[in-house]
């Protein structure tokens, strides 16, 4: 089953267009992705990339993922994060950083919020969706920047971004 999303115009206004999310873009046309920092006493809340993915499989990062045609970002934020993790992040997250990615060559233009979620949970709070996710674990920074070095970490350039935006 397809699943679709809202069309924005390069200013980030909803051009009324509604498509399926694996649709290549042309210029000027973008969908929306969400990604939550989620940190507790003992760093970041990282996932590994379930192995059957098409894209990235078994790669670390933090959860998120497609805004969902009528769905505003927060409510994908909430959405994603309690799918992948079954944590419920209602009153623990903000906005922290958002971009542009244009990639025209493959089709692949999108914005991307990012929120921080500061709240307390343990692993044991957590429960994986299995058919997305392989393993989870706390990470400080200089874990993630390890793993990044050495396998390489999901959207790494631009978390940083967003943790030096705060």
């Amino acid at each position: 089953m397809a699943e679709y999303v809202d069309i924005f115009n390069d200013q980030r206004e909803k051009t009324g267009e509604v498509l399926p999310r694996n649709t290549k873009l042309p210029e000027g046309k973008y969908m929306t992705y969400v990604l939550a920092l989620i940190k507790n006493k003992d760093g970041y809340l990282i996932t590994r990339r379930s192995l059957d993915k098409k894209w990235a499989a078994g790669a670390w990062e933090i959860p998120g993922g497609g805004v969902s045609a009528g769905e505003t970002s927060a409510e994908a934020i909430q959405r994603e994060v309690f799918e992948e993790t079954h944590l419920d992040i209602t009153d623990h997250y903000r906005l922290l950083y958002s971009y542009k990615n244009t990639d025209l060559k493959r089709g692949d233009n999108y914005f991307t919020d990012i929120y921080l979620c500061e709240m307390d949970f343990t692993l044991d709070d957590v429960i994986i969706q299995k058919d997305e996710v392989l393993d989870v674990k706390c990470a400080d920074l200089d874990e993630i920047t390890r793993l990044h070095d050495s396998d390489g970490f999901l959207h790494y350039e631009r978390l940083l971004e967003a943790l030096n935006s705060k």
